[in-house]
């Protein structure tokens, strides 16, 4: 019988519209949650039923290093200056296994950055730069 390892969390690729950016060092998903709503009936006298509310989908938070690409920044940039409305994106994100085959897809909608980290400067160090965008989504799906 064949076995069927786990992928390893450390293939993926980010699709952004319209913005070529490569190099992704870090892809997080925040935590998503249905929120629980109590009812009770009088025909209910010890406990209330449990339904589903509303759901939650948690930030996306992307990593990279500094490279001489704006794009990333010029989105964020475009919704301090103009707002989110009109600078919604979708994303995709895919895991690769190590025949770079894709093997989970995940499609985010109406998505728009609400924070921008710099890089810190050391001149002691030698790590990478790195920037930090904290992406906010409407709703997420996995498709594959």
């Amino acid at each position: 019988m064949a076995r069927n390892d786990p992928y390893r969390n450390f293939r993926f690729r980010v699709e952004i519209d319209g913005i070529t950016q490569a190099g992704f060092n870090e892809c997080s998903f925040g935590d998503t949650s249905t929120e629980p709503v109590e009812y009770r009936e009088g025909t209910d006298p010890t406990h209330p039923r449990k339904l589903s509310g509303q759901t939650k989908y948690g930030n996306v938070t992307l990593k990279w290093g500094i490279t001489d690409s704006t794009e990333l920044y010029d989105w964020y940039s475009a919704i301090v200056d103009k707002g989110a409305q009109d600078n919604r994106k979708n994303l995709a994100i895919t895991l690769v296994d190590e025949q770079g085959s894709d093997k989970s897809r995940w499609e985010l909608q109406e998505c728009w950055v609400t924070k921008y980290d710099p890089t810190d400067f050391n001149a002691k160090g030698n790590d990478v730069a790195i920037e930090t965008l904290e992406i906010v989504t409407e709703n997420y799906k996995r498709v594959q």
